[in-house]
């Protein structure tokens, strides 16, 4: 916060009280806004931290949706440190993003019973926010814009997101133009759908990590990436963690599978070649 200043300009150890409208902080951060979003359904006092939660996780998705898309624009215009300092950035909104579990990891199935009528059908899995983010990581599906269908503006967002390239789309293509063979079918593939292994990625990758000085900014973008990879893990896993403690294997909100659906989820790796390739160094 900046110092007040008296008639000289100096320093004054009185703040600045009287403005002629609503104060500079609330302009710029809006917080009357966002400290009058939460319109509760039920009577329990426990719901109250479920919907405030739940909202500072969609605040923490769109940072990193813009962090990713940062990133991705960077490496399109071959400028690796800009890049690294937006997935860098990521990793610590990551960690307060999964962190975001622990006022919910503790509940009680009575305890989440008391409020869980209010969701309705309801569910994570229609965050459009949350869809940016795994198309980013590359796993695409048309269907996931179906739940969005009444609302254009998100739905457009939405199908631009599906069509472009990927995070990690742009990292291939980066590694195909520092001349390593990432082969013509992954770089042309449709974009709309969702990136399946390659063999030859993986050789590439294990090219990369057998001789991490050969082209060392792009090992150290490698080991970054696979930080993102192993929080996006954890985040799944302490979704299914606190999905089973409160809710067990019971049909998910929004008519999901709920935690067998959950379950699949966590066994999916994101940038799948930077993991098998080390089993080959």
């Amino acid at each position: 916060m900046s110092q007040a200043l008296d008639a000289s300009g100096a320093g004054s150890d009185t703040p600045n009280l009287d403005f002629a409208g609503t104060t500079p902080y609330e302009d710029y951060v809006q917080a009357d806004v966002l400290t009058h979003l939460q319109h509760l359904r039920s009577d329990d006092p426990g719901e109250m931290v479920f919907l405030v939660t739940t909202q500072v996780m969609e605040l923490w998705f769109t940072v990193i949706v813009h962090e990713w898309e940062t990133a991705a624009k960077a490496l399109r215009e071959d400028r690796i440190p800009a890049a690294m300092d937006a997935l860098k950035r990521s990793l610590r909104e990551l960690e307060a993003l999964n962190a975001s579990w622990r006022p919910l990891a503790q509940l009680t199935p009575a305890q989440f019973n008391s409020y869980r009528s209010a969701l309705g059908e309801g569910s994570g899995f229609q965050s459009a926010m949350y869809r940016r983010m795994e198309f980013l990581l590359g796993d695409k599906s048309a269907s996931m814009l179906v739940p969005h269908r009444g609302a254009p503006r998100v739905h457009a967002e939405l199908e631009k997101a599906l069509q472009e390239p990927s995070l990690y789309d742009e990292v291939l293509r980066l590694l195909a133009r520092r001349g390593l063979p990432v082969p013509a079918s992954v770089l042309d593939r449709d974009l709309s759908q969702r990136y399946e292994p390659s063999p030859q990625v993986e050789a590439v990758w294990t090219e990369l990590y057998a001789d991490p000085d050969g082209q060392a900014d792009l090992h150290r973008l490698g080991e970054v990436l696979t930080d993102v990879a192993e929080l996006v893990w954890r985040w799944r896993n302490d979704h299914l963690v606190a999905t089973r403690r409160a809710m067990g294997a019971k049909t998910g909100t929004g008519g999901s599978a709920g935690v067998t659906w959950l379950e699949k989820r966590a066994q999916k790796n994101v940038f799948p070649e930077l993991w098998t390739a080390r089993s080959h160094v």
